[in-house]
C-alpha cells in the first residue's frame, strides 16, 4: 500500500508540474498599437502556462463569406489564410483531413510540449542530479565516520558457497546493463548542457547518437537480467517478522551487533523489491519509448488511480502526451533506481569487508557469513550434514 501511495504521489507531482497552471486571472491587455495582434505579454504568459485571454486568436478564424475568386490570392482558401486555418486547427474549429492517417499525424497542434520541455531540462535534471551528487557525498561522509565493516575476529580462512555461477550471471547481467544504461541515459538526458559547452555540437553529437544505440539495445539485457533474478531469488525475498528486528538493530551498520538473518536480509529484501518494482516500471515505460504511439500506458493507468484514490488525473491524452508522460517518468524512477543502486554498490564493495566476494567467485568467508546471515549457514550445514546440496 505504501508503495502505491508513494506512485501516486509522484504522479500527483509530475502531473502538476506537467500540467498548465491556471493560478492567475487573465489581466486585460491593450492590443490597439498591435491592431489586435498578439503581444510579448501575452506570448510569454502562454510560455508560462498561465491564463490569458486568447479571443483575439480564437476567434479570428477567418470569414468564408468573403472568399475571394478561386483565381485570387486567397480563393484557394475560401476567403481563409494559412494562419486562419491553422487557428481554426488549434481551437479545434474544424475538422481536418490528412493523407497519411496514423494516431501521431491526426495531432497537428498539441501545447504539452513546452511544459514537458521545462520540466525535463529543469526539475528532473536539477533534483535528479543533486539527490545523485549529494547521496554520493554523504556516503563519502559515511564512510570516514563508520568506516569498513568488518569481519569481527578476522575471516576463518575457509569458505562456503554463496552463490551458484548461474545467479551470479544473472545478477551480473541485470548490474552491468543497468549501470550502462543508467551512463547512456545521463549523457542523454544532461549531455546537451554539460558536454556541449566542454566538447562542442559535433563530438557530442556523435557521443549522443552512440548513447542512444547503446541505451535502447542493452534494454533488452536488462529486462533479461530482471526475470532471471526475479525467478531464482523471489522465494528468499519474502517478508517475514525476522525482517523487523533486523530493521530494529539497523542490520549492524551504524552499531557493532549483527543481527540474525536467511539468506537475505532486510536490506537486501528492500533492495530486491525496490529493483524488481521499480525496474518493471522503468521497463515498461521504456518499451512505450522503444515503440512510440504504439504502447500508450498513462490514460489507463491515471484511470486505475483515479478509481482507487478518487483523484483526478487527465484520461484522454494525445500520442505526444503519452510519450511526454512516459518519458519524465522514466526519467523519474531511474533517478530513484540508481540512488538505490548506488547505496548496494557501496556495501557490496568498500563498505563491507568480504561482501563481494559472494558475487565475485560466489565463495564467502565462513566467519563473515556467519556473522551477517546466521541461519542461512545453518541450513546450508543442516542440508549438507544431511547429504543434501547447498
Amino acid at each position: 500500500m505504501k508503495t502505491k501511495l508513494f506512485s501516486a504521489a509522484l504522479l500527483v507531482l509530475a502531473t502538476l508540474l506537467f500540467n498548465p497552471v491556471w493560478a492567475q486571472e487573465s489581466p486585460t491587455v491593450d492590443r490597439t498599437a498591435t491592431g489586435g495582434a498578439q503581444t510579448l505579454e501575452d506570448i510569454m504568459r502562454r510560455q508560462q502556462q498561465l491564463e490569458m485571454d486568447d479571443s483575439f486568436r480564437s476567434e479570428n478564424l477567418g470569414n468564408p463569406e468573403n472568399a475571394a475568386p478561386t483565381t485570387a490570392p486567397l480563393g484557394t482558401n475560401g476567403g481563409r489564410s494559412d494562419a486562419d486555418v491553422w487557428r481554426s486547427i488549434r481551437y479545434n474549429e474544424i475538422d481536418p483531413r490528412i493523407q497519411s492517417p496514423g494516431p501521431a499525424n491526426e495531432v497537428m497542434i498539441q501545447d504539452a510540449g513546452m511544459p514537458w520541455y521545462q520540466l525535463r531540462e529543469g526539475p528532473i535534471i536539477t533534483y535528479g542530479g543533486g539527490a545523485i551528487l549529494g547521496f554520493l557525498a554523504l556516503l563519502v561522509v559515511f564512510y570516514f565516520v563508520r568506516g569498513k565493516i568488518m569481519i569481527d575476529g578476522g575471516p576463518a580462512g575457509t569458505t562456503i558457497q554463496r552463490f551458484k555461477a548461474i545467479e551470479r550471471f544473472g545478477h551480473w547481467l541485470l548490474a552491468g546493463s543497468f549501470i550502462a544504461l543508467g551512463i547512456t541515459g545521463l549523457l542523454t538526458l544532461m549531455g546537451r548542457s554539460f558536454l556541449i559547452p566542454v566538447i562542442g555540437h559535433d563530438a557530442f553529437a556523435t557521443i549522443a547518437a552512440g548513447s542512444k544505440w547503446v541505451h535502447n539495445n542493452i534494454a533488452w539485457s536488462f529486462m533479461l537480467g530482471l526475470v532471471m533474478t526475479f525467478v531464482m531469488w523471489i522465494a528468499h525475498n519474502i517478508p517475514n517478522k525476522l525482517d523487523w528486528q533486523w530493521l530494529k538493530a539497523g542490520g549492524g551498520i551504524f552499531t557493532k551487533g549483527h543481527p540474525s538473518a536467511k539468506k537475505f536480509n532486510a536490506g537486501q529484501k528492500i533492495i530486491f523489491w525496490t529493483v524488481m518494482v521499480l525496474g518493471a516500471s522503468v521497463s515498461l515505460s521504456g518499451l512505450s519509448l522503444l515503440f512510440p504511439f504504439q504502447m500508450p500506458m498513462f490514460a489507463d493507468t491515471f484511470g486505475v488511480i483515479n478509481s482507487i484514490i478518487g483523484t483526478s488525473f487527465p484520461t484522454e491524452l494525445t500520442p505526444h502526451e503519452e510519450m511526454q508522460y512516459a518519458n519524465i517518468w522514466h526519467s523519474i524512477v531511474a533517478f530513484v533506481m540508481m540512488l538505490a543502486i548506488i547505496a548496494h554498490i557501496y556495501i557490496g564493495s568498500v563498505g563491507m569487508e568480504g561482501a563481494f566476494d559472494a558475487m565475485g567467485n560466489g565463495q564467502v568467508d565462513l566467519e563473515w557469513a556467519r556473522q551477517h546471515h546466521d541461519l542461512w549457514v545453518a541450513e546450508v550445514e543442516a542440508k549438507q550434514g544431511k547429504g543434501g546440496s547447498s
